[in-house]
C-alpha cells in the first residue's frame, strides 16, 4: 500500500521547536495527512517521517527563471491567440501583446507566460508554423523591451525551440510534456526549466467525462512518474515546477478536491504553481458567466492556495492578485 504525505501548513509566528518549515519559506508544520487509496486518512506527527519525505518537503525551491520562490510569486497570462477562453483576440499582435506585458509587469508580475495555441476545453490544435507565427516575435519584443523573465505555454518542441531562440526562459507545457516526445529531451539538453502539468485528454475533449479513482491520489501519481521520468533523462528536480491542472479534464468536484487538498503536491519535493484564473467552475460556483467578471472568485481561490504554499499562481489579473497577496503576507507576517 503507497502511502502519501501532506503537510497541514501553519503561518503562525509562534513556531514550535518540533516544526520544520516548508522549503525556504515562512509556513511551517509539525503534523502531516497521511492519505492512501481506500483507507480512512490519518494524522501523525511530521517527526514521524523518513528522512527522504521529509527531505521533500523542507528542501529549498531554488529561484528558477528570475523568480524568488521565497514569496509568492505570479506569472501573468498572455495569449496572444484569437480564441482563448477569457482574452481571445485582445492581445494578438507584438504591439498590444507588449503593452500587456509591460502593465502586467508594472502591476508585480514575476514572468510573463505567452501561448501561441489555446487548450481551452474544445480547442483544436493548430499548426506549429501558425503556433511559432504568433508567439515568436512577441517573446522577442518582450525581452528586449522588459527585464521580466518569459515562459513558453507550448506542447511542442519546434516551438519551444524558437521560444528560447527569441529568450523565453522557460517551458509550461499543459500536456505535462507527454505530448511531444522530442519536447523533454531538448529541455534537458538546453538545461531548461519546465513546468508539468497534469491534464486528462486532449483539450478537444479532455472535459466530455473525466473519471478519476481518487482525482487528488491519480493527479499525484502522474506527476511523480513524470517528474521521475524527466530526471532519468537529465532535468534535475530542482528545474521542476508541478502543475495539478485545474480546469484540464476535470469537473468542479474534482477542481474543488485537488484545491483542498493541494499542499500534498509538496511532496513531489518541486515547487507548485497553480493556475484557477477566471476558470469555468469559479463561474459556476458565484454565477458569473464573464470570464473577466470572476477576479473575486479567482483571488480567493489563490489566497486559499497561498495559505496552502503554492509558490506561482498563473493569473491574468495581476495588480489585484498582487495586491491581495501583499496584504496577506503583511497581516500573517508583518512585512512583504
Amino acid at each position: 500500500m503507497k502511502d502519501y504525505f501532506r503537510p497541514i501548513l501553519i503561518s503562525n509566528a509562534d513556531k514550535p521547536k518540533d516544526a520544520f518549515f516548508l522549503g525556504q519559506g515562512r509556513l511551517w508544520f509539525n503534523s502531516v495527512e497521511r492519505l492512501a487509496r481506500n483507507q480512512p486518512s490519518e494524522m501523525i506527527q511530521a517527526t514521524d517521517l523518513t528522512q527522504e519525505w521529509l527531505n521533500r518537503l523542507v528542501d529549498p525551491r531554488l529561484n528558477l527563471a528570475g523568480m524568488d520562490l521565497t514569496s509568492p510569486c505570479i506569472m501573468g497570462v498572455l495569449n496572444v491567440t484569437p480564441d482563448s477562453f477569457s482574452d481571445g483576440g485582445s492581445f494578438d499582435d507584438p504591439v498590444s501583446a507588449l503593452f500587456q506585458a509591460e502593465k502586467m509587469v508594472q502591476n508585480g508580475a514575476d514572468i510573463i507566460d505567452v501561448g501561441g495555441e489555446s487548450t481551452r476545453p474544445g480547442a483544436k490544435e493548430i499548426s506549429t508554423v501558425l503556433e511559432i507565427e504568433r508567439t515568436g516575435q512577441v517573446i522577442k519584443t518582450i525581452c528586449a523591451k522588459t527585464n521580466v523573465a518569459v515562459s513558453i505555454d507550448t506542447r511542442k518542441a519546434s516551438v519551444a525551440k524558437a521560444a528560447v531562440k527569441s529568450g523565453a526562459a522557460l517551458v509550461n507545457d499543459v500536456s505535462g510534456l507527454t505530448f511531444d516526445p522530442d519536447l523533454a529531451p531538448f529541455c534537458a539538453e538546453e538545461d531548461l526549466p519546465v513546468c508539468v502539468m497534469h491534464s486528462q485528454g486532449l483539450p478537444e475533449v479532455m472535459q466530455d467525462m473525466p473519471l478519476y479513482e481518487d482525482v487528488v491520489l491519480d493527479v499525484y501519481d502522474f506527476l511523480e512518474t513524470q517528474i521521475n521520468h524527466l530526471i532519468g533523462l537529465g532535468i534535475g528536480r530542482n528545474r521542476i515546477i508541478a502543475d495539478p491542472g485545474i480546469g484540464f479534464g476535470k469537473t468542479m468536484a474534482h477542481n474543488l478536491a485537488l484545491l483542498n487538498r493541494v499542499s500534498l503536491f509538496h511532496s513531489l519535493g518541486v515547487p507548485l504553481l497553480l493556475g484557477v484564473s477566471r476558470k469555468g467552475f469559479i463561474g459556476k460556483i458565484t454565477q458569473e458567466n464573464v470570464a473577466e467578471a470572476r477576479v473575486i472568485g479567482s483571488v480567493s481561490a489563490a489566497l486559499t492556495c497561498l495559505s496552502q504554499g503554492v509558490q506561482i499562481f498563473r493569473v491574468h489579473d495581476v495588480r489585484e492578485t498582487r495586491q491581495a497577496f501583499d496584504m496577506w503576507q503583511t497581516i500573517m507576517f508583518g512585512r512583504v
